[in-house]
């Protein structure tokens, strides 16, 4: 099961970063949430962003003490907070950004999906945010929807690069 992200019914609430919040911390406190909500380029756009749960997960790879891993049992990849040395290695590798780190812990945290009980699901009103079977069909329309998340990121990039070139006479 997986989290399935829809961006086009994201209304901004951020009842799902709240929920995650305090599920995950016990603090009504945004910056520790495991789900992020940015603004879109797009006036009323919203762009909820959590863990991918990828098939070939980075991070996993990319962690040193192998905290981040899969769980064989549900397949999710998830962050050990005990064996986490706190290095960002596993944000490093991930290609949306899914974990973050959280200061007051002093470790990397990423979504676990509630252990199968993803509290941003249930409060999500607009319906945005879905659990679902990964099968061929949901692995695909989340891997386009990450591909779409970050084309305009790319794009603003490579213009920010365009305007540098520019102003340095290039």
């Amino acid at each position: 099961m997986v989290l399935l992200l829809d961006e086009e019914a994201c209304s901004g609430c951020m009842l799902c970063v709240l929920g995650c919040a305090i599920a995950c911390t016990e603090e009504a406190d945004a910056g520790r949430s495991r789900i992020r909500v940015y603004a879109g380029a797009e006036e009323g756009r919203f762009v909820p962003l959590t863990c991918q749960q990828c098939e070939d997960a980075f991070c996993t790879e990319a962690c040193p003490t192998k905290a981040c891993h899969r769980e064989d049992e549900t397949g999710i990849v998830v962050i050990d907070e005990e064996r986490c040395i706190g290095c960002r290695t596993c944000i490093v590798a991930c290609p949306f950004g899914a974990p973050s780190f959280d200061e007051k812990a002093g470790v990397t945290v990423k979504c676990d999906c509630c252990n199968g009980d993803p509290q941003c699901v249930r409060l999500c009103e607009p319906g945005a945010i879905s659990f679902v079977a990964v099968d061929e069909s949901s692995l695909r329309k989340r891997r386009d929807v990450a591909l779409r998340r970050l084309q305009p990121a790319a794009c603003i990039r490579a213009e920010r690069a365009r305007a540098q070139e520019a102003r340095c006479g290039r």
